[in-house]
This record gives C-alpha cells, structure tokens and sequence, in this order.
C-alpha cells in the first residue's frame, strides 16, 4: 500500500513517513524560493525553517500578482496595444494560478514537517483513494485558485463579480402621515383627522 498523499502534494516529494521525506521536501522548497537562499546555513539544516521562508516568500508572490493584475491597466495599459495588454493579463491569471497551487503545496509540505498526518477523505475513498487529485477535483482546485482582484473592480469581469448578499427579507420603510404604505387603521385615523 503507497502512502496517502493529500490533493495538491508536489510531485517529486516523497509521501509524509516515508525515508526520503525530509529529504525530498527540503530540495523542493529550496527549488521555490529564490537562489540566495541556499546560502543560509539554517535553513539547510532545519526543513521547517525553510518551511516557514517559502510560506512567506510564495504568499507574497501571490500578492503581488494580484496588484500587478488589478493595476495592468492603468500602469502600461496606455503604452501597450489591446492585444498586449490581454496577454499581460493573461499571463498574471496563469502565473497566479500556478502561485496559489505552489503557496498550497508549501502549506502541505509545512504541514508534514511539523508531523500532521494526512488521511484520505470520503470524496477520495469513493474515487479509488489513490490520494491524487481526480481531474474533477483538479478543475475545481483551479477554478477556486483564479488570482482575482482581492476586491472587485475595473479589471474584474462583471460575470465574476459577485453580488452582495441578501440576508431576510427586503422591510418596507414605515410609512408617513398615512400615505400607501401605512396599514389600514392608520389610514383611516389619519383620513377621518384630515
């Protein structure tokens, strides 16, 4: 029997638990973060320290391609051509993507050094429990992933904007000197007073 790994576990790190863990995990995350790095003792020495430096390095990343996508258009969306400037947002949304899936499996690699113990859940039990991603899965992985504006605006798509949301039912503001929106008797007390 393979070991579990969760959906999102970088290839190329061996399952949690096994031999070559510790190993394996510290060459992927020197491989995330940049070069200079690797010149610091302690964080070849100690996984979970390095750990903690690509969690903070690859949420910052994200960051700022978030910024870079929502301000595109008014820092070089006047210097490029339409179809450049498409390109450039198309490369932050794919580049995004691939930061949040590479902040989540930093998250899960982090999560394995500090001696979490994954286990497969129902949704993968039911689909063959390998403990890979399903193409299902995948797809809704990457849909949730999308690097969109923190807040909707300008650069947003108005079909990915997202309504605010209702809560109860809509109140009728009380009415005023008996006008159409008062109940009956009020109606009535204030007609026979006119």
């Amino acid at each position: 029997m393979t070991a579990y790994v969760p959906p999102g576990w970088p290839s190329g790190v061996h399952p949690p638990g096994t031999e070559d863990f510790e190993r394996t995990a510290q060459a992927w995350l020197l491989d995330v973060v940049p070069a200079d790095y690797r010149l610091h003792g302690v964080l070849r020495r100690y996984p979970l320290a390095l750990a903690a430096m690509a969690a903070h390095h690859t949420k910052a990343c994200v960051a700022g391609a978030r910024e870079g996508y929502r301000n595109a258009r008014t820092e070089v969306g006047g210097a490029l051509p339409p179809h450049a400037l498409e390109a450039l947002l198309a490369a932050y949304r794919a580049e995004g993507r691939r930061l949040v899936a590479t902040a989540q499996a930093v998250d899960l690699v982090t999560r394995a050094l500090r001696g979490e113990v994954f286990t497969p859940q129902l949704q993968d039990a039911a689909q063959g429990g390998t403990g890979r991603p399903t193409a299902s899965a995948a797809a809704e992985r990457q849909a949730a992933e999308r690097p969109l504006p923190e807040q909707p605006g300008a650069e947003q798509p108005a079909a990915e904007q997202k309504a605010p949301a209702r809560t109860g039912k809509p109140r009728k503001a009380p009415a005023r000197n008996g006008g159409a929106g008062a109940p009956k008797a009020k109606r009535d007390q204030h007609a026979a007073a006119s």
